[in-house]
Formats: C-alpha cells, structure tokens, sequence
C-alpha cells in the first residue's frame, strides 16, 4: 500500500530543498572568487597542507537531507506495517435447546451458563478474540470473533431456549466461525452460497499433538438428539487441532421439563460432554464450579502472529531525520572544529 498523509500540505515546505541549494552554491561560487582575489594580492589562504576537497561538502549534504527527513515527517506519514500480537480465539458454543430451560440449576440452565459464560469474557485480556455460536437443531455465528467485549456480552444475553439438541451442529458452526475469522475454507453447507452444491477442499489435518491458537467452550447439558453426531465433530476438531473444552450445564439428578403439556424428563450427561473433550484433548467441567471458566484459559496457547494495520509512522522519519543531522553535525565537527 503506498504511503499516505495526514497533513499532506507540509509535503510543500520540501520546496525549500532546492532553494537551499542554489544558496549554497551561491555561497560556494562567492568564497572562490573571494579565495581568487586573495590569492592575487599575495595572501595564501588556508595555510597551506592538504584541502578538503568534497569532503567539505559532506556536511551540508547530511544537513539538507536530514532537514528533507524532517519536513517528511511533519506531514505524518501512514503506511501499512506488520505488527506483532499475541492472539487468540475462544468460540464460546451455547447449547440452546429446549432442555436448556430446566431448572434444576437456578434459576435455569440457560441462565446459569449465561453468567458463567459473562464471567469469563470480562475476565479475559483484549488480546483474546471472543466470539458466540448457538445450536439447536442447528448451528450459526451469533458473533464473530471479536475483542468489541460490549459485543460479546449483549450476544450472550439475546440468547434464549429453542428446539432439539445437535451438539454435532455446534462443533462444525464453531470449527466454520474460526476458519472464517483466519480466512479459511469453511467445510459446513451453512457456509455455502445458494446454489453452490459443491463442498470447498477440506483443510488437511494437523499432526497430532498440534494445537491451533483457538479453542471451543462447549456450554450443554449433553443431551443430543439431532444428527451429525457429536463424536464425528469432535473427530473433525481434533484434526484442526482445536481443543473443547465442555462446560456441563445441569446436574445428573436431572429435571421434569414442561413441553406443550407434556412432562419431559432432562438430565446432564457428563460421560458424552467428557467424550468430546477427550477426543480434542480438551476437558471436561462443570458449571456449578466458579474458577472452572477461568481455568480453561491457562490452557488456551496465544500465537504471535504479524497483523497488518495501517500506522502512523511519523516517529520513524523524525527519528531518522535526527541521526541525519547529527551524523552531518559530528563530522563537520570532527574535520572542521565548527557545525555546518
């Protein structure tokens, strides 16, 4: 990207760099003649010994091109420039199934999982990027990565209960929200334009052990009843290298579930939330424990990764501009005794 301006009109000022150089030649072409009338009346200016030759010019050429630094920068320069930071993402997956609304946490599983989730976004360092899925018998991006935690937060809050439970849904939205906040390939049909049937390359798996700089928190009670199966996404995640870490939401004793008239009985299952975690070598939690949320993050590994912003760089041009003139300073000092 070419470099830009912000006050542009300064840019006007390195019309003086010319003019100072017909002054100095000028200046030049004066002294001679004054050298030459000396000369023929006798005198022998200098003293004799070695002339300086260019050398005397050197000075002055590192004052005017420091003086062109300067008034460069004057004008504040702005250009595009890789800049280091340490980031990463966490997915934070809600399960939004009807069972979300039993009460066997209080006031009601939704609820529960909402505050713990809040409590872990205003815990967490700006350098983290946040983002909300919900699944039911579906999943979608409620919020793409971001570090806008006011964002974030009011994501959370809109979410209420709805239908069915594919916790495999949750995954692939999840694992399709990271690829798409990196520039990647999605794999998900919910990612596909209409129309589009045919499915985009899937990335090539990791090698084992590898872990992206990304993590899924999958808040559910465990309960799953819509296919793909939750396993065979945990399965998908693993080859990403993208850790879940399950948040059980509930409790195993369970709870009676009110449904159009019908009384539907509603437990945790701790064992299917402990398997996708497993798999992904994440783990597994339970929401009733206030630091569980705040532990998942020691396990999250920030990447340094090279983010290209566009910046002001009017401190480098000043500071250049400065060592310009000193080293012009220092050797007309040095050969001379006196600054340009």
């Amino acid at each position: 990207m070419p470099m830009t301006f912000i006050w542009p009109s300064m840019l006007f000022l390195l019309a003086l760099i010319p003019l100072f150089i017909v002054f100095y030649i000028l200046m030049q072409i004066h002294r001679r003649r004054l050298t030459a009338n000396f000369s023929r009346l006798g005198f022998a200016p200098g003293g004799g010994g070695r002339k300086p030759g260019v050398r005397r010019h050197l000075p002055q050429i590192f004052f005017l091109a420091g003086l062109a630094v300067l008034i460069v920068a004057l004008a504040r320069p702005r250009t595009v420039v890789g800049l280091p930071v340490v980031q990463g993402t966490v997915i934070l997956a809600f399960d939004v199934s009807g069972s979300m609304a039993a009460d066997d946490m209080k006031p009601t599983r939704m609820n529960a999982a909402k505050a713990a989730a809040q409590q872990f976004v205003e815990r967490q360092p700006t350098s983290v990027q946040i983002g909300v899925v919900a699944f039911s018998d579906g999943g979608f991006a409620v919020q793409a990565p971001t570090d806008d935690r006011d964002a974030i937060l009011a994501a959370i809050g809109r979410l209420t209960p709805e239908r069915s439970t594919s916790i495999g849904q949750g995954i692939l939205a999840s694992l399709n929200t990271i690829a798409a906040s990196l520039g990647q390939n999605t794999t998900s049909p919910d990612f596909q334009t209409d129309g589009d049937t045919a499915e985009p390359p899937a990335p090539t798996p990791v090698p084992p052990g590898t872990h992206a700089p990304a993590i899924i928190i999958l808040l559910s009670d465990g309960e799953n009843t819509a296919s793909p199966g939750p396993l065979e996404a945990a399965q998908t995640a693993a080859e990403r290298g993208v850790r879940i870490y399950t948040i059980g939401v509930g409790s195993p004793a369970g709870a009676l579930l009110n449904v159009e008239g019908f009384s539907i009985h509603t437990q945790l299952d701790e064992a299917m939330l402990q398997q996708i975690a497993l798999f992904t070598d994440g783990a597994y939690y339970n929401a009733e424990n206030e630091q569980d949320l705040q532990a998942i993050y020691g396990n999250l590994n920030p990447q340094l990764v090279i983010k290209q912003e566009e910046t002001e760089v009017t401190s480098l041009f000043a500071g250049a501009s400065i060592l310009v003139l000193l080293i012009g300073g220092a050797l007309s000092f040095l050969w001379f005794g006196r600054l340009p």
